[in-house]
């Protein structure tokens, strides 16, 4: 039996003017992400003067499952990141993401 994976939706808002520490975060995040299965599917990015306060980017992200997603949101090496996270992102906004069939399928 195939077991769905958690999906996860995240925006993330940052700071102006650290786009670089942004792309060293997620960077390194994503390699401690590898660790526990996790990845991010999609990254897409917001294009500038679309709105007000609106994301940088909008990650699609998946873990096998709860259990390795807050693994991986424990993990000492990116607790150790906390100040470049917090340097970079000023806010994300984080969902639990159902995987649909397309339509017309």
């Amino acid at each position: 039996m195939l077991t769905k994976r958690l999906t996860l939706i995240a925006a993330l808002y940052l700071h102006a003017g650290r786009e670089a520490e942004f792309a060293k975060f997620e960077t390194a995040a994503a390699e401690i992400m590898g660790r526990y299965g996790g990845t991010i599917e999609r990254r897409i990015g917001v294009a500038p003067g679309s709105g007000e306060n609106l994301p940088y980017e909008v990650h699609i992200l998946s873990f096998p499952d709860e259990r390795s997603f807050q693994g991986y949101r424990t993990d000492p090496d990116l607790e150790a990141l906390g100040d470049l996270r917090a340097l970079a992102i000023r806010e994300t906004v984080l969902w639990l993401g159902t995987e649909l069939p397309a339509y017309g399928s």
